[in-house]
C-alpha cells in the first residue's frame, strides 16, 4: 500500500468533500491548485482506484532521464583510475572530449558523490568583502611585501623584489630584488624610503617572521609589559611608525596586484634589456619605476603629503640590529666571535660589568652605548686603528646579512 504524502492527503480530501456535495468541481480545482478539467480526472481516477487515484503514476517509476547504470559504472571507473584526481569541471570536459559521455557537471558530481568520492578541491564559504577605501594622504600608509619570482626568466638566479606602494597615490617610492625576504632587505628599503621622503605613518604587512614574532615574552618584558618584536617591528616603534597586520593576501591586495603588473611589463623589459645579473636587473628596474608611477600613480584625496620629518641619525640608529653584551674586567666585549677594544676616555672611569647596547648598522659597523651614550665604534675601515682583535677559535666577521654583503662588511682583523 502506498503511504500517502501530506499533499495528496489534503487533495484528498478535497475530492471526498465533492463526493459529499459540500464542495462542487470547480472550487475544488481552486483549493487543490489545478484546472477544472485535471480536477474531473483526479476525481475519475479515485472512484476506481480509491485513495490510490490522488497519487501521481510516476511515483516508483525510473525517470527517462536516468544514467544507465552501465555508465555509472564507467564514470566512477575513470574517476578512480585514469582521472584519479581530477576536479569535477575537468572531469565532466574529459568524459565530454575523450570518453563520448556527456553529462552536465551537476549530474557527475552527484554520481561521484554517492559513492564517496569528493572533489580534490576544497572548498570555502565565500566570504563577502568591501574593498578598503585609500588613505587620503601620500604618506599615511605604506604597504610592504616581497615577491619572489623567476624575473630573469632563466637567464639567472631566482630573486625576491622588495617593494613598498603607497596605499593614497599608488606610487612605489622604492624596490630592489634581493635574494630573499629578510631585515637587512627590509631596513635598506625602508632606510632609501624615510631618508628621501619622511616618515609614513603606519606600515601594512603581511605576517611574515621579519615583522611577527610568536615566542613567548623574557621576564624583563613581562615586567615592562611589552610584547615581544623582531628587529623591524622594534625599529618602526622606535620611529613611532604603526605596524599594520594584514590577515589575508587580499587584505593587501594593493601591493598583490603591484606584483601581478610588475611580473608581465618589468620581466618583459627586462627580457628586452637581456639582464642576466641582479645588478643588470636592477638597473632596469630604476629606469622603469619613474615611468610606473607616471602611467599608474591615482591623484589623492588630499594634496599635501602626510610625510613626517626625522634626521638621517634616528633614522640610521632604528634601522640597525640591537643586542646587549656585558664588558669584562679589562673593558673589552665578545661579539660575534670578535673581541672589541673599549678605548679607556679617563683614568677614573671603567666600563667593567656593565650592561651595554651593541648596535649593527647597515654598512656593516659596530657601534656600542652605555645609557644611550655612544662608547666606541669600529667599522671595516678602521678596525686596526680602534683595537679590534680575534678571539680564538672563532671565526672573523658577523652573521648579520646576505652573503653579498658579508663580503664587504667583515672586518680585517689583527693577527
Amino acid at each position: 500500500m502506498t503511504t500517502l504524502t501530506m499533499k495528496e492527503e489534503k487533495r484528498l480530501e478535497i475530492i471526498q468533500r465533492v463526493f459529499r456535495g459540500k464542495l462542487t468541481v470547480v472550487g475544488a480545482a481552486l483549493v487543490v491548485g489545478v484546472s477544472e478539467r485535471q480536477c474531473y480526472r483526479i476525481k475519475a481516477r479515485v472512484v476506481k482506484g480509491g485513495a490510490q487515484g490522488v497519487v501521481h503514476g510516476n511515483r516508483g517509476r525510473p525517470s527517462r532521464h536516468k544514467v544507465k547504470e552501465k555508465t555509472e559504472r564507467r564514470i566512477v571507473e575513470l574517476a578512480r583510475g585514469k582521472y584519479r584526481g581530477f576536479n569535477d569541471h575537468h572531469l565532466t570536459e574529459k568524459l565530454k572530449e575523450e570518453e563520448r559521455i556527456e553529462l552536465s557537471r551537476e549530474k557527475v558530481r552527484r554520481i561521484l558523490r554517492s559513492v564517496g568520492i569528493c572533489s580534490p578541491r576544497k572548498k570555502r564559504a565565500p566570504k563577502h568583502r568591501s574593498r578598503r577605501a585609500r588613505r587620503e594622504a601620500e604618506g599615511m600608509m605604506l604597504q610592504v611585501d616581497g615577491s619572489p619570482h623567476d624575473w630573469l626568466e632563466g637567464r639567472g638566479p631566482r630573486l625576491c623584489l622588495i617593494g613598498a606602494i603607497d596605499d593614497a597615490s599608488g606610487k612605489v617610492p622604492k624596490a630592489f630584488f634581493e635574494q630573499a625576504e629578510s631585515s637587512w632587505a627590509y631596513f635598506g628599503l625602508f632606510c632609501e624610503i624615510f631618508k628621501q621622503h619622511g616618515l609614513p605613518h603606519s606600515i601594512y604587512a603581511d605576517r611574515h617572521s621579519v615583522f611577527w614574532t610568536d615566542r613567548e615574552p623574557t621576564l624583563e618584558e613581562q615586567l615592562e609589559n611589552k610584547r615581544p618584536t623582531t628587529e623591524v617591528g622594534r625599529a618602526l616603534q622606535e620611529l613611532g611608525i604603526t605596524l599594520i597586520p594584514a590577515g589575508s593576501p587580499q587584505a593587501k591586495g594593493r601591493i598583490e596586484r603591484l606584483w601581478g603588473t610588475f611580473q608581465d611589463r618589468l620581466v618583459s623589459e627586462l627580457r628586452l634589456a637581456g639582464a642576466k645579473t641582479p645588478p643588470q636587473a636592477q638597473a632596469v628596474l630604476e629606469r622603469y619605476l619613474p615611468e610606473h608611477n607616471r602611467k599608474f600613480a591615482k591623484p589623492t584625496a588630499k594634496a599635501e603629503v602626510a610625510w613626517r620629518k626625522a634626521s638621517f641619525k634616528q633614522i640610521e640608529q632604528a634601522l640597525c640590529f640591537k643586542q646587549q653584551r656585558t664588558v669584562a674586567k679589562d673593558n673589552t666585549v665578545t661579539f660575534e666571535g670578535t673581541l672589541f677594544q673599549i678605548p679607556k676616555r679617563s683614568p677614573s672611569r671603567s666600563y667593567a660589568n656593565k650592561r651595554i647596547d651593541v648596535h649593527v648598522l647597515l654598512d656593516g659597523a659596530v657601534e656600542f652605548f652605555y645609557q644611550k651614550e655612544k662608547i666606541a665604534g669600529f667599522d671595516s675601515k678602521t678596525a686596526h686603528a680602534q683595537g679590534l682583535y680575534r678571539t680564538i677559535g672563532k671565526r672573523e666577521g658577523f652573521r648579520y646579512g646576505p652573503l653579498s654583503k658579508l663580503s664587504t662588511h667583515n672586518h680585517e682583523l689583527s693577527p
